[in-house]
Formats: C-alpha cells, structure tokens, sequence
C-alpha cells in the first residue's frame, strides 16, 4: 500500500537499508500543509460534485455525518436545554375554510420568533398536517404578497386544503428583532447584523445557527397544538427559506415531508451570513444536506432562471439515486418551471399536491390548486406593529452574551470528576472535535514515497515525499532512525512538528538539537516540514471558514494523519511503533488539538492567552467553534489517559478540564504541565521515560 522509489529496492539486500526500508512501513507520514493555492479556494459559487455512494450503509453513514456536521457547525451540539416556550396566539381573523391568528414564542431566554398560524375551519377539530413555512429574502419577509412569492397565499392554501400553517420570520424580519434594532434600518441589513462579529465564530454563535434553531422550537410549538398530528409535520420554504427547510430536514426526524424550493443546487449554496455557518460546507454541498432525510418525502422545485436551473440533470438525479439505494425512489420528485426565482402558483401547486399525497393521503393530489385569496392587510398580521417587544427581550448584544455563557455552561457541566464522566465526556465531544476541525476520523493514511537511504554518523536518513489524502499538495519530510531501533520491544517515532525557522531542510545536514537528543535515546524521529502556509487569504471575509479549512485545522488534520499512520503496523512481522506527537514553538498549538491520534504528546503551548477571543482569532490558530470543545482543553481529554506533556502554558493558558479529566482517569501521573519553555533535553528525557 506504500511506495517506494526504485533506489530504496535497489539496496533492499544490505541489512541496514532493508530495515530502514521496513521502518518506513511503520512510519507512513504527513505534515502541516500549506493552505490551497488561490485557484483551489472554495467559495459559495463554487460547483459541487455529489459523491459516489455505492451502498446504503455508505450513505447512511455519510446521512449521520452530515447530521452532526450540521448541529456541530451551527452551535447546536450539544443541543441546548429546551426553555419554555411561553406561547402566545391571539388576534383571530376567521374567514372562509381558515382563520389567521398571530403568534409569538420564546425560543431561548431573551428571544422571540414571531409569525401568523393559519388553520382550517369547517373541517372539525382535526388533528390536522402541521406545516412550517419559512419565508425567502424578500423584502416583506413573511408579508410578501406578489406574483413571484406569496407566503400568506399557501399558508392560506394548506388552511384550506386541512392543514395547519404557520408562517415565521427570518432573524431581523417584520416582527422577530432584538430590543435595541433600529426600526429605520432595512430588514436585511438588520438580519444580517447578528453573528456578524468574528469572535462569534469562536462560539459557534451565527445567524444561520440562530435560524435553525427557531425552526426546531417552531416544530415544537406546532407539535404542541392539539388540532396538529405530530406524524404528520412538514416543511416548506424558498430560497433562503429553502435552505432553512433542508437544514431542519436534515437534524429532524419528526419532519414527515418537506418541499424546498428554489435552493437546491450545486453551484450557488446561499448568499447569505443565515446560510452560511462556519464550516458547513468545506465537505458537504447542499445537495448532500438535503438528501440526508431520505428516505422521508421530498420534493425539490427548481426554476431555469436562477441557480437551480440544472436540477433536472444534476441535483435532482443525484438525490435521485439515495432513494434509489433506500428502496424509496417513489418518495422523491423533482421538478422545474420556466421562471425566474420564484415561488409563484405554479411552484406552489408543485408542493399542493405533494403533501395532498404524502400528508393528506388524497387520492387525486392533482387535484390541490390554488383558489383565489385575499392577503390580510399588514396591519393585522403583524404581531408587535409598534415594535415594542415583551420587556424581557433582549438587545443583539445581550443576547449573543447569554450564548456565549450558555456555551460556557455547557462546557462546564461537562468537565469529568470521575472515570464515568469522563466516558461521557468523550462520547460527547468526540462527534464535536472531529466535526470543529474539519476531520475525516480515522483517516486513511497518505501515500508514501521515500528518497535514498543514507547513513549519516550513526543514524540511517531519507526524505520523504508525503501525499495526505485528500490535500492539494505533497510535504517532504526528514526521518532518521537509530541502529538501535529495531532492538526495543516497544520501540518509539516522534513526529515531530516545527516552526519554519527550526526544519532541516537537506538531505546532508546532520541531526542536531531535540532530534540529536531522541536519536541518542534510541527513539527514531520524523521531522515535519512545516513549509510556510499561503496566508494571503483572510480566513473571515467571503464566508472563507464556511468553504475551506483554516490553517489550524489543516494542520490538525495532517498531523493525525501522520499519527494514523505510523501507528499502523504489520503484527505479524513487526512490533508496534509507539508514536510521540511533539510541537515545538507555534507548532504546539496545532499538536494539542491532535492529541486524540497519537500515543503521548508533548507540546509548547507558545504562552497562548486562551482566555481572551482575540488571540485565537490569529491566523495559525483560529477554528470556528473553538470554545465549543474547550479551546485546547477538550482534545487532550480525548486523549487521556495517554502521557501528556504541556509546557510553556505560561499564566493564562487554562488547564484546569485537563488536570480534573486525568485525575478522573487515575492518570495523574501521566500529565505533566510547566508554565515556562522546557529545554530540548527536559523534552528528550520525558520522552525517553514514557
């Protein structure tokens, strides 16, 4: 599975070089890549290929992956308490087979979601489909009223048809603000306000984050009405909505049907901060997110005048074959009407007759079009027409406030004190750090090819030349190993990682420093190279985390394939390598957060302030969602009880999880912290000892 070049074959019969050659087997490495080129940086325009899934068991594995992606990238893993709802439902208007009432609803502490509930009259007491209508970028939000969108003419319609409908506004829209919003501001404007703070992104705290989660509380509230059947809940949405639709089918199992409409697409993904979560999208397009509810029903609506215009050959074929492999084909459609974007009558009538089928069990859904309306004037469907809000509402600020402590709270709840909490601990933030860093864990390891051995002193030496899966660039890398290595029971690999400054860059210069240290300790070591990284793109500007990965977490990434791969071992030829994962200097940070791959690590914590949000917004060190698994705390407990080294912590490094998460574990004597830089021979010796 690895390759080697011609000239390491050549010298396979001398003994030094033929077991040289097998060390490699057990060394298979990566490194700390460099960012993509210019022309491989992902944006939202970006055309997406749907994956090559073969089985179901691959997709359903690949449909929960998304699912936590979701959750994990939108600041909802794990998912917050469930606060009260404090329903309110007033201002009843009864016409002809459906009334409108106004609705308002706490969906946290602090913030109410506000929209207008439709329901049948004349039918009986029900219960009734319950249906969820999110509204697109329209100036009106909710209150759109044109031959291009209507919101009130299919709740209107589903009313009439026997459903229940409630139409609920986007963040910043009509009647769903923050105390403190200007009221002369545009809706948009004010929409995209929130979650627009780069430390935010640190939180996990977004607009579109936000937005999910009031579809969620929305589903509640509709599920709490005694004229809805709780099996019988949908979605259905444009454009923006649209994305909110396929985000809430995709983390919902009580959605029995869902409609998006004009979304679905694998060029445009969304132009907006409400569909654009931080690390969403570096491996999941659109396509994927709404495929993940199959086998449930589905129809996608498309238009040729927008983004969707190839739905009939691409999108809609793609999701196509997961149903296919499901054994539900006849549960997904796809259709497309020669507009521009819309969700006009014609597009509504798409969706009449899909849930008529799927929720309504008509036996003519053909049948559901739509009668002539008339939309009540604004006044009666806005909820707050002064917008004066309950008196506990809070302003933006205070609200993203009481996030971050929710988030800090629920950290906090989660630190282990004894071997029991610290399993639940990982169950938890395991999904959670593999998701934040952007990780396909376990990895398959890198491809391999090595240069020419050489003896150098009493060390054999070689480039390698390392290709991780998946990255855009191969690393070269330098190995050496001691005479002595085979002849240790258990022998040992530092992968070491540092700083630009420190690599060795020849193929003749001889070890010196901490590699010269291990060397003598018997321990063979791998010294990354850490080439420097194109750091021309800014990693907040143009949805840039939403696409790509940054430079921590490809750094991350490398650095467990490196471990993955060097653990990896033919037993029944071999003895298994035990692998340090060492960082040195600015390399440390990316070698705590990988602790989980490796069998110790030890690692310069540079005398990082983990305590100030400014800080980690630097460039080798920023993660969306960083908070949320502890900053460098939560991948270490990963890790326990495995021997960890941390130094140069210096005074405001916080350690205090890790120290109580190995004391949990009765591991306290495999955890070592110092406030100041050890030497390279404190490290060697530490290491030694393992």
């Amino acid at each position: 599975m690895f390759l080697f070049n011609s000239s390491i074959m050549a010298h396979s019969k001398t003994p030094c070089f033929r077991n040289c050659a097998l060390l490699f087997a057990f060394s298979i490495v990566s490194s700390l890549s460099a960012a993509p080129p210019p022309d491989k940086v992902k944006d939202l325009n970006t055309p997406r290929d749907f994956p090559s899934i073969a089985s179901r068991e691959q997709w359903l594995k690949r449909a929960k992956d998304i699912r936590e992606h979701v959750l994990v990238s939108c600041g909802l893993w794990p998912m917050p308490g469930k606060t009260p709802l404090k329903t309110h439902i007033f201002g009843k208007i009864d016409r002809e087979g459906y009334s409108v009432e106004k609705v308002y609803i706490q969906t946290l502490p602090g913030f109410y979601l506000a929209g207008n509930l439709y329901r049948p009259l004349g039918r009986g007491p029900g219960p009734f489909p319950g249906i969820l209508n999110p509204h697109g970028h329209w100036k009106e939000g909710r209150l759109v009223d044109t031959k291009d969108g209507s919101a009130s003419a299919r709740c209107i319609s589903f009313a009439r048809q026997g459903m229940v409908a409630f139409s609920y506004d986007m963040v910043g829209y009509n009647d769903t603000h923050f105390a403190n919003a200007d009221p002369n501001k545009a809706s948009y404007d004010s929409h995209r306000s929130f979650g627009a703070a780069k430390t935010d992104q640190l939180w996990s705290i977004s607009l579109m984050g936000l937005q999910t989660w009031n579809s969620i509380r929305a589903l509640d509230f509709l599920e709490s009405l005694p004229d809805v059947d709780k099996k019988r809940l949908a979605c259905t949405g444009e454009s923006g909505g649209g994305t909110q639709t396929f985000m809430l089918g995709a983390v919902e199992d009580r959605l029995a049907a869902q409609a998006p409409i004009v979304m679905v697409s694998h060029t445009m993904q969304g132009g907006c901060s409400c569909e654009n979560a931080p690390g969403l999208r570096v491996d999941y397009s659109n396509m994927e997110i709404a495929a993940a509810p199959a086998p449930r029903p589905q129809i996608l609506v498309a238009a040729t005048g927008d983004w969707t215009k190839a739905t009939l050959t691409v999108e809609g074929p793609s999701i196509a074959h997961i149903y296919d492999l499901l054994k539900a084909r006849d549960k997904f459609d796809f259709v497309r009407f020669d507009f521009g974007h819309n969700y006009n009558q014609t597009s509504r009538e798409a969706v009449y007759g899909w849930f008529g089928k799927w929720l309504l069990h008509n036996p003519d859904p053909a049948s559901l079009k739509e009668a002539p309306y008339q939309k009540e004037p604004d006044s009666d469907l806005r909820v707050f027409p002064d917008d004066k809000l309950p008196e506990d509402a809070m302003t933006r600020e205070q609200f993203t406030e009481s996030l971050r402590k929710l988030h800090q709270a629920q950290w906090q709840k989660m630190v282990p004190e004894n071997n029991a909490s610290l399993e639940r601990f990982k169950q938890t933030i395991l999904p959670a750090w593999r998701h934040t860093m952007e990780l396909d864990w376990p990895a398959s390891p890198p491809q391999v090819a090595t240069g020419e051995l050489t003896k150098n002193g009493e060390y054999t030496t070689a480039k390698v030349t390392i290709k991780p899966r998946d990255a855009e660039s191969s690393i070269v890398a330098t190995y050496w190993a001691p005479a002595s290595l085979l002849t240790h029971s258990a022998p040992k690999v530092v992968v070491l990682a540092q700083p630009d400054s420190s690599v060795t860059t020849h193929d003749d210069t001889s070890p010196s420093g901490l590699p010269l240290m291990l060397l003598l300790h018997g321990i063979a070591v791998l010294d990354l190279s850490q080439q420097t990284s194109d750091q021309s793109h800014d990693q907040f500007t143009n949805f840039y985390s939403t696409y790509n990965r940054t430079l921590v977490q490809q750094r991350v990434g490398n650095l467990l394939a490196a471990c993955s791969a060097a653990q990896t071992a033919d037993a029944r030829k071999h003895p298994r390598f035990r692998v340090v994962l060492v960082g040195i200097g600015a390399a440390g940070i990316a070698t705590i957060l990988a602790a989980p791959g490796a069998d110790a690590v030890v690692a310069d914590a540079n005398s990082l302030d983990t305590s100030d949000d400014q800080a980690l917004l630097a460039p080798d060190v920023f993660s969306p969602g960083l908070r949320n698994i502890g900053t460098f705390e939560g991948a270490p407990l990963l890790a326990a009880p495995h021997p960890l080294l941390l130094h140069n912590t210096g005074q405001n490094f916080r350690v205090t999880a890790i120290r109580s998460g190995y004391k949990s574990s009765a591991a306290a004597k495999k955890l070592r912290i110092e406030p100041a830089r050890l030497s390279d021979e404190a490290l060697a010796n530490w290491i030694s000892e393992l």
